[in-house]
């Protein structure tokens, strides 16, 4: 089995890729990411890397320049660029399988239609379609300027939808994504993704039990709802508890946050693997309020570092924890219910230590990346062998 990976940007395309090299089964890595990235971080061999970093210099260059997205379709422009570039060196003839990553794949996908090879496309979130009208819907109840995916970028990836033999999605949300849209059962594969384990573990330090940290890691954004989350802690106003939020702050959005801040609430700036480990280790307890998250890997991150999780049942949550034994599972923009779950936790200090250690040991057990790896070519092997 010989199979092509072609992603503009990271996602977890470089974790399928190792997994893919471990198996001798990687043909070809084509991406945006520098080699030396690659081969740094990962165990590929740096013959099998095609980097086009033109995209990614292009794509974080325009959006540093203030309002240029006003006259700029920037995503659109970035992907189409790789796009066009990648299908240049694929080796259609000797690949077997193409993997593509949704609104960088088009191109590649119409001429693969001309070679004996199965197209598979990966697709982290919800069905395009059902992602903006939530997020529009979201948009409008906090009353923000939208930001969304425009109608080029959603005609182009309904295309690569079509096109593709398979779309692969992480969640049992963002699978009835596609099956509300009319996609044949059949079509959608669900296989959870995995976690560093090496990075991401229990702390052999004692924490401080005084102190009750929440963390949320993640863009500070309409679409991760942090707002309900920073409601629902200013309400409780519980004592020595402190919220950590570690991500970028969605542009626009710092006006509506502004009046909610306050000494106990901590934003800190996107941070490596390395120290995000160290955040985690001082945390109690992880939140996630996401209204539309295919797959939410912080989860994983956090259980792996032997924390209960809170999470929205739209962050694909419910294939990870079980509702009241490792986390707890809610529906999206109830403040009452996830004000009731943090107080549960605050007041019930020894079910929250035997909640994270049952987090920490299912990570452990069942969502490594080797099980992601083991799952994924499982279903590629399958497919070949029913073509």
């Amino acid at each position: 089995m010989k199979v092509t990976i072609i992603v503009g940007g990271r996602f977890h395309a470089f974790n399928l890729a190792e997994q893919l090299h471990k198996s001798n089964f990687l043909k070809q890595l084509v991406t945006s990411y520098p080699k030396y990235y690659i081969s740094k971080n990962f165990n590929i061999e740096s013959k099998i890397v095609k980097s086009l970093i033109i995209k990614e210099v292009l794509h974080r260059s325009l959006k540093k320049i203030n309002s240029i997205d006003r006259y700029f379709d920037i995503d659109l422009i970035t992907s189409n660029l790789f796009d066009y570039q990648a299908n240049k060196i694929i080796d259609f003839e000797n690949t077997d399988i193409i993997v593509g990553w949704s609104s960088f794949i088009l191109k590649s996908f119409e001429i693969a239609k001309n070679y004996d090879c199965i197209k598979i496309l990966e697709r982290g979130s919800s069905h395009i379609e059902y992602q903006k009208d939530i997020l529009k819907e979201e948009y409008d109840l906090i009353g923000m300027k939208h930001n969304l995916p425009s109608s080029k970028i959603i005609d182009k990836e309904k295309k690569e939808y079509n096109l593709s033999d398979y779309i692969c999605v992480p969640s049992e949300f963002s699978k009835k994504s596609f099956l509300e849209k009319g996609y044949d059962e059949k079509k959608i594969v669900k296989i959870p993704y995995g976690v560093d384990l090496e990075n991401f573990f229990l702390s052999n330090k004692i924490k401080d039990n005084s102190q009750f940290n929440i963390i949320c890691v993640g863009a500070i954004s309409i679409r991760k709802g942090i707002i309900y989350l920073i409601n629902a802690f200013n309400e409780l106003n519980l004592k020595n508890c402190k919220l950590i939020l570690i991500g970028d702050v969605e542009k626009g959005f710092e006006k509506i946050l502004k009046p909610f801040l306050s000494d106990k609430i901590k934003i800190v700036s996107p941070i490596s693997q390395n120290s995000l480990r160290a955040f985690y280790n001082q945390a109690s307890v992880f939140v996630t309020c996401s209204i539309e998250d295919g797959f939410g890997m912080v989860i994983l991150q956090a259980m792996a570092c032997g924390l209960p999780v809170i999470a929205t049942k739209n962050t694909g949550g419910s294939e990870i924890i079980d509702d009241g034994v490792d986390g707890f599972i809610l529906p999206i923009r109830d403040t009452e219910k996830l004000k009731e779950k943090i107080l549960y936790l605050y007041k019930n200090r020894d079910e929250l230590l035997s909640m994270g250690e049952k987090a920490n040991q299912k990570a452990q057990n069942f969502f490594s990346w080797e099980n992601y790896g083991e799952k994924i070519i499982n279903f590629y092997l399958s497919v070949l062998n029913n073509k």
